[in-house]
């Protein structure tokens, strides 16, 4: 009794029955793992019971309930009984739901032994008495279910007292004398913690704490990382939704430091907890699982190593330790204890102590130079005040209360405050001002997170974030002139390893940043968290086929653990997993559903965040010239080298674009890179809406802006477009512009390939489709592993219903399946069906044959909708058929055959009972013979004994067969003493009849319906056959493998038909079964007949062979019929059609076809929108649509491959026009989906009208859909899982325009050099040359419209101001004759340059003259012009002085050009310097030199005018429609207003017939036909 003292007096108290009762040992499996019997005693530990001798403890054996769990387990599985069969198998598995319904409503509870199994697995028994209620369970719920004389019963019965019996040996085995003095000493191991003093026993409990926190596994991992910390509710909702218990070692360590634990045991019950939680969490197998129960046993071993070391020592000893320690507390119980702030934060509270009476400044400045830019931010920031003088920075200085704001912590993941930024910078954490100025960032992005926007800590944040920003700048600018890398350098020199760690360090906290910043974004309104779906990936159990289309799963938990493990390089790595994770959303959910629309957000929030917080600094970044240089010009040396593959091909089409040369090696993009200036060219920026250029498109590179090239090529499109649009068609920089848009086009096939590669096969998809449906159904099978299909093998080919029906067999389909003959899904379904219910036609209800037919038609459209996805995938008339509707024909066609079979059965009993009759009167003999028979259990014959249920081979009928296999189920004796055997037949294969593709178990035999008595003496020898569900586990002792055979099923000799036995009902037999060392494998073999028709197969095989080369192109099409519609408003005589056969080509209303059409490349489009039939002859009518090159644009315009447009003509067409069927998609439906019949080359897209009328493209909703009746077959519809991404190809005409501008420039240029060679040969010509063409009009417009256009100045200049272009206006006389000199000297020294090229270094040359030269050139062309000119005529004529050049001597010009006779005269001198022509003044259209050049290269001695005159003279205002475009570029601003006229247009047209009238009556006057 003293014992029960001790044990304290809060413990219940247990009777004794005796003093000699057995107590519990210590080590038996349920208390091991508990503590023992002391589980309620630790609460009254302060009270001693009676000082005694204490007793040796013994090391005492440690016994694992879990060792124990499997050997009991073992124990029942392995159990035989006396024939040696497993009374375990009929435990394994729990009866089917489908099978037997009715066990479910006895047994509420179903367990069996493969759970029980799954269980010990994952460690589920902590105790044997879990276990033990589990088989209680089991064998509880068998006697509830099956009869009392039932094997199961029985069995249940054996294993419960052998689980029992066995349990009782574990438990209670050894002698009660060692038990008590084990006992005893468990009672001491619980004094260890009880007597002594709580300090000691916090010391016991650190030590086991550190013992499980410093483990690590042989690679050096630590064991316990993540079980220090409880995962964050925020990233894990669903560990607290299963665990109700949570609990982690820091939890343990407060514990431990409060004095909770009483005792040991207290501590091992929460490691228990710690362990369990983890496992029920986690899957077993996981790396988690197994360190929970690593921390377990490394706890056992270390408590079993202090029970047996502690008791040794002295007391003196334990109060001497006890009186060193106190209450300090240990380095791991301290680490754990703080353990709730992040890493980083701990390593700053535990570094950013102080002296409390050294001031903060004095601090930093005892290790830092008050000189260092670090420090000089840090101060300025920290100092910052307001404008009453009052320090803003103060809120900053440490952190909030965790008591008085738990709230910040929860929101701000990163919390960072001034005082642990002063202590990085102390321990030299911060390598540039970039580090510095991110961790402040951060601490103004929490407190701006935290708090309201109008509160006066975020107006204090804003302020602080202006004064760091602008002291930033300064000391960069600084550092520029004063080299401050070597500052940086020098200040940090020593501390190397540091700034490493302080480097990575930054990146870390950057993706924690940019992870949390996903993490916390929620849907404005109703506050859902937008990452909920991110957080794991999808089941691979209820979503498998998410794992067939994403190839790269990824959910923020692996990202989250990739961040703590450092196993990014850096931030884009991680922003790259998360985009992944973002497509994949995108790419397997439907648009716009909640998960594709949350990834998008999220993608968005990510970006923004990205650019908040800037580009990450490199080591190199501050003050570094070469990285200025490098900024200023675009993309730096150390960017590049980390750019990624987008970025690289961007940059790789802009380089394209950007250095092309022609063959003379002129770079066509320079007058591409900047828009010219608002000042030069004003109209411009009017006439052209979205203005872009190349260093646009650059900048946009640069910032990321291009998500794919396509973006970045659409820009490019539009400064083309835009180049094409403004200029004339006639000049270079529409030819430029040309030739770029073919490189760019070009590159960017270049780098993407081929486009088409893009479009899934959808033919190849269908007939995949169609052949894995085939293959799931053939191979479909039963629980034991029978293919459904062998019973279907022996169904006539031809119906005999209809018999004139082509043949149709599963053989048949299955070739049409392998040679790709079906197009369409419910053409193969309508074959299967007809199979299948063949086979139920012709065949009982209750034969195997009708039940298989049932069941494969069931799984068929299980697999069909599922391929399908319900119409998701596929779109066909075959889903209209569902399992409702083949159930309801079932149920049809077994009340018409049921009444007939129940007729068949009562005629088929009645014969057998009179066969019965007939037998046994034949067998009677005299009538009285069957009296006298001795029926006995057994006989012997020739040293043999034989018992009823024995199988024996019989003699045959007939030398040449094998011995028949008889069931012996009588034996008697006649009165003549002739011993008899009465039994059932057994079949091999050869002796039924059965189709040569069925396929049998190797030793199979059949169970016949022949009975029929033999005598004994026929007796060959015994052997056996099994039951199917035993043949492969078990064999008969004694019996060679060649006299064992295997059942199934059962033959009817009658109906040639099988049936598999679902119950055998055959004898007992003797035999003794012992289980097989390896089971079994199933194989199958084939008929013996297979052999016999192979060569028949070989003859069938070639006849479709020879099919085959005939029909190889041809698939199988789906019978259709003629759908005559009526038509209210038709026409006499046509008789009308929804679907109609033409040609062998089946055509409905809405199809389109190609249609013949002459002059053209491709034929044209046209929709079925009517089609008749009148006098034999079969026409349609409909809309027609044309192709891109059919249409008016600009030769820039893009199209996609294989777009065409609907045009507004509707027209009638004989039938024997159309070429070939097609299809014409939307835009949305082209992107989408295909109609499964149609080649992928004749699917053509269309999104837009084009009106003839106006020449203009239009876009509209979407084509015209049709409502047709249900003797239509539609169209089958293929869906893509992707949609694709078409992609626009060039224009046809754009070739085409660059030829021809090639050739006209190649024909202006050879013309220009031999002019200038002729000039060069004829220098005298050159002196005193006669007078030139057409130079008075054009000098005359120049008296009337002074031309001083800015642009003369050359093309380098460009970037002046207006101010000084007009300083630089140039007397356009003395640079002409300048040019007539200069242009010859470079052109020998430059031979192969263009003219543009000569003219600029021309003007380059003029520029550089001295003034004085310039004034000489300037006298020279004035004298020459007014001894040329002469004095003007009185009275002056409206076209100026020089109009009087052009008239011959001795005429006078007609009213109104009187007075011409002086001027006419002067014209027959010849000058004695060369004229020149000035160029037209077009100062708003183009730069002079691109005017100049365009006029000079219109001079041609082919030509007697620079304008096209001809067509100009023939052109009329009725016959020319312009669009709105080009009527804004028409020159209105020449008129005031459009006076008494409709339009501007107008008045232009009348003003250019007035110019025409004049030109031609001066042409008149003057006779200057031969000029």
């Amino acid at each position: 009794m003293r014992r029960l003292a001790f044990r304290g007096a809060g413990c219940t108290l247990k009777k004794l029955d005796s003093m000699g009762s057995k107590r519990r040992r210590a080590t038996s499996p349920s208390s091991s793992i508990s503590g023992g019997d002391f589980d309620d005693g630790h609460h009254s530990t302060n009270i001693p019971g009676p000082s005694r001798k204490r007793r040796r403890l013994s090391n005492l054996p440690t016994v694992d309930p879990i060792a124990v769990c499997h050997e009991l387990y073992n124990t029942i599985r392995d159990y035989k009984d006396e024939q040696g069969r497993l009374l375990c198998e009929l435990f394994i598995r729990a009866p089917k739901r489908r099978n037997q319904p009715d066990y479910y409503e006895v047994v509420s509870q179903p367990i069996d032994l493969m759970k029980i199994q799954q269980k010990l697995k994952m460690e589920e028994y902590d105790d044997v008495n879990l276990l033990t209620a589990d088989f209680q369970l089991l064998f509880n719920n068998a006697k509830a279910y099956y009869k009392p004389d039932s094997p199961e019963y029985k069995a249940a019965c054996k294993l419960w007292d052998l689980y029992m019996r066995t349990k009782n040996e574990f438990v209670q085995k050894g002698d009660p004398e060692e038990e008590e003095e084990e006992d005893e000493g468990h009672d001491n191991q619980g004094a260890i913690s009880e007597v002594s003093s709580p300090s000691y026993l916090k010391e016991i409990l650190e030590q086991l704490l550190e013992a499980v926190a410093i483990a690590t596994n042989p690679s050096g991992r630590l064991i316990s990382e993540l079980f220090q910390k409880l995962p964050s509710k925020v990233q894990y909702p669903d560990y607290y939704a299963i665990i109700k218990e949570p609990i982690d070692l820091k939890t343990i360590a407060q514990r431990i430091q409060n004095g909770s634990y009483k005792s040991i045991h207290a501590m091992a019950k929460d490691i228990d907890l710690l362990a369990k939680n983890a496992k029920t969490y986690n899957e077993p197998g996981s790396q988690v699982f197994k360190d929970a129960n690593a921390i377990k046993k490394i706890f056992n071993m270390k408590k079993a190593e202090i029970e047996h070391n502690e008791l040794a020592k002295s007391s003196l000893r334990i109060s001497n330790k006890r009186s060193v320690q106190g209450d300090r507390l240990s380095a791991i119980t301290m680490a754990l204890q703080y353990g709730s702030e992040s890493d980083e934060d701990a390593a700053l509270a535990a570094a950013a102590r102080y002296e409390e009476g050294e001031s903060e400044a004095e601090s930093i400045t005892s290790f830092m130079d008050t000189s260092n830019p670090l420090y000089q931010l840090y101060d300025t920031v920290r100092n910052c005040r307001n404008n009453q003088g009052q320090l803003i920075s103060e809120p900053f200085f440490h952190l909030p209360s965790k008591k008085k704001y738990p709230d910040y912590y929860q929101q701000i993941k990163m919390p960072v405050s001034l005082k642990q930024i002063r202590t990085k910078l102390k321990n030299h954490e911060y390598e540039t001002l970039d580090h510095l100025e991110c961790d402040l960032n951060l601490m103004f992005e929490n407190a701006k997170r935290y708090n309201v926007p109008n509160s006066a800590i975020y107006k204090r944040v804003l302020k602080m974030q202006q004064v760091m920003q602008a002291k930033k700048k300064e000391l960069a600018r600084r550092d520029d002139i004063e080299d401050g890398d070597s500052m940086i350098s020098s200040a940090t020199s020593d501390t190397g390893s540091s700034k490493r760690k302080s480097k990575k360090n930054i990146k870390k906290q950057r993706m924690k940043i940019l992870y949390n910043v996903v993490l916390e974004a929620r849907e404005p309104g109703t506050g859902r968290r937008l990452c909920d779906l991110f957080m794991v990936k999808p089941s691979k159990k209820d979503y498998p086929d998410y794992y067939k289309i994403i190839l790269e799963p990824m959910d923020l938990k692996i990202i989250e653990h990739n961040i703590r493990s450092d196993k990014y390089s850096g931030e884009e790595a991680m922003i790259e997993d998360m985009r992944l994770m973002f497509r994949n959303a995108r790419h397997y959910n439907e648009e716009g559903s909640q998960v594709y629309n949350d990834a998008h957000i999220l993608e968005k929030i990510l970006k923004e965040k990205k650019k908040e917080l800037g580009p990450l600094p490199e080591d190199d970044d501050i003050a570094s010239p070469k990285l200025k240089l490098s900024r200023k010009s675009g993309i730096s040396p150390k960017k590049s080298k980390y750019m990624t593959p987008m970025q690289q091909k961007l940059n790789e089409v802009y380089e394209a674009v950007k250095n092309y040369t022609d063959k003379r090696g002129r770079r066509l993009s320079a007058i591409f890179l900047r828009l010219p200036s608002r000042s030069e060219l004003p109209d411009y920026y009017v006439t052209i809406k979205k203005p872009v250029d190349m260093e646009k498109i650059r900048s946009h590179m640069m910032a990321n802006k291009y998500q794919d090239i396509d973006s970045m090529v659409e820009d490019f499109v539009m400064m083309f477009n835009n180049a094409c649009t403004y200029n004339e068609p006639e000049s270079l920089i529409y030819k430029d512009a040309l030739v770029l848009h073919k490189v760019l086009l070009e590159t960017r096939r270049d780098i993407e390939g081929d486009e088409d590669s893009h479009v899934p096969n959808v033919t190849l998809l269908i007939q995949e489709l169609i052949h894995n449906l085939f293959v799931s159904v053939m191979s479909h099978q039963d629980d034991e592993g029978r293919c459904y299909s062998d019973s279907l093998a022996e169904i006539p080919a031809v119906d005999p219903n209809f018999p004139n029906k082509l043949p149709l067999t599963f053989d048949i389909i299955r070739k049409n399946v392998e040679n790709n003959r079906y197009r369409r899904l419910d053409l193969f379904q309508e074959q299967m069906f007809e199979m299948l219910e063949r086979a139920r036609r012709m065949n009982r209800t209750d034969s195997e044959i009708y039940e298989d037919a049932v069941e494969l038609q069931q799984f068929f459209i299980k697999i069909r909708d599922e391929l399908c996805k319900n119409g998701e995938i596929l779109l066909s008339p075959a889903l209209s058929y569902t399992t409702k509707h083949l159930h309801n024909d079932v149920e049809k066609e077994k009340k018409e055959k049921l009444p007939k079979e129940f007729e068949e059965d009562k005629l088929k009993r009645e014969e057998e009972k009179r066969e019965a009759e007939k037998s046994e009167d034949s067998a009677g003999g005299a009538g009285l013979s069957s009296l006298h028979r001795t029926y006995s259990q057994d006989c012997s014959f020739k040293n043999s004994m034989y018992h009823v249920g024995d199988y024996v081979y019989v003699e045959p009928a007939e030398a040449n067969l094998q011995p028949h296999i008889v069931c012996i189920e009588r034996l008697w004796e006649d009165s003549a003493g002739e011993k008899w055997l009465y039994g059932c037949w057994f079949y091999r294969p050869n002796e039924t009849f059965h189709l040569a593709t069925r396929k049998f178990l190797e030793k199979e035999v059949f169970k016949s319906d022949y009975y029929n008595k033999v005598p004994v003496s026929k007796i060959l020898g015994k052997c056996v056959v099994m039951f199917v569900k035993e043949y492969f586990k078990l064999c008969p002792e004694n019996f060679r493998d060649e006299d064992v055979y295997v059942c199934e099923s059962r033959y009817s000799a009658k109906t040639k038909s099988f049936k598999k036995i679902k119950l055998w009902t055959m004898p007992i037999s003797s035999v003794r079964f012992v289980p097989r060392d390896v089971p079994l494998p199933v194989v199958r073999v084939a008929s013996v007949f297979a052999n016999a028709d192979k060569v028949e197969d070989e003859k069938h095989t070639e006849t479709l062979e020879d099919n085959k080369v005939g029909d190889s192109i041809l698939n199988l099409e789906k019978e259709k019929e003629d759908v005559p519609v009526e038509m209210s408003n038709g026409e006499p005589g046509c008789h009308y059609f929804e679907q109609l056969r033409y040609n062998d080509m089946w055509l409905k209303v809405g199809d389109c076809v190609f249609i013949k059409s002459h002059g053209l490349v491709r034929p044209r489009v046209g929709r079925i929108e009517k089609m008749w039939v009148r006098d034999g002859a079969a026409y349609f009518f409909g809309p027609i649509f044309i192709h891109p090159e059919e249409t008016e644009h600009e030769p820039t315009k893009m199209f996609y491959k294989k777009e065409v447009f609907l045009s507004n003509l509707e027209e009638t067409c004989p039938m024997t026009c159309i070429l070939g069927k097609c299809a014409v998609l939307s835009f949305k439906d082209f992107l989408s989906c295909r109609p499964t019949e149609i080649s992928e080359n004749d699917v053509l897209l269309c999104e837009s009208r084009y009106n003839e009328s106006d020449k203009q493209m239009k876009k509209f909703k979407g084509l015209k859909r049709f409502s047709l009746s249900a003797k239509v077959v539609d169209d089958e519809i293929y869906y893509f899982r992707k949609p694709i991404v078409p992609q626009k190809e060039p224009s046809p005409l754009l070739e085409k325009k660059i030829q021809q501008l090639e050739a006209k420039f190649a024909e202006l240029e050879g013309g220009d050099e031999d002019i200038e060679e002729m000039a060069e040969e004829e220098g005298e010509i050159i002196e005193a040359p006669s007078m030139p063409q057409l130079q008075t009009p054009l000098a005359s417009e120049l008296d009337i419209m002074p031309y001083t256009p800015p642009q003369s100045t050359p093309k380098s200049a460009k970037g002046s101001t207006k101010k000084e272009g007009s300083k630089r206006k140039i007397n356009m006389s003395g640079y002409i004759l300048f040019s007539s000199e200069m242009r010859a000297v470079i052109k020998a020294q430059h031979p192969d340059y263009s003219f543009g090229e000569l003219s600029r270094l021309v003007g380059t040359e003029w520029r550089n003259l001295e003034a004085t030269k310039k004034a000489e050139y300037e006298g020279v062309i004035g004298q020459s012009v007014s001894s040329m000119v002469g004095t003007p005529a009185p009275g002056g004529s409206p076209f100026g002085q020089p109009m009087g050049l052009l008239g011959p001597p001795g005429q006078q010009a007609p009213p109104p050009y009187p007075g011409q006779s002086q001027a006419s005269q002067q014209v027959i001198q010849q000058p004695t310097t060369p004229m020149f022509v000035s160029p037209p003044p077009k100062t708003q259209r183009l730069l002079h030199s691109e005017a100049y050049l365009k006029y000079i290269e219109g001079l041609s001695a082919e030509s007697n005018s620079i304008s096209k005159w001809d067509q100009t003279l023939s052109a009329r205002r009725r016959d020319v429609h312009l669009s709105k475009e080009q009527e804004s570029r028409l020159p209105s601003h020449w008129l005031k207003s459009k006076g008494a006229h409709t339009t501007m247009a107008d008045a232009l047209w009348r003003l250019r017939d007035l110019m025409l009238r004049d030109t031609l009556n001066i042409r008149q006057a003057y006779n200057i036909e031969n000029v």
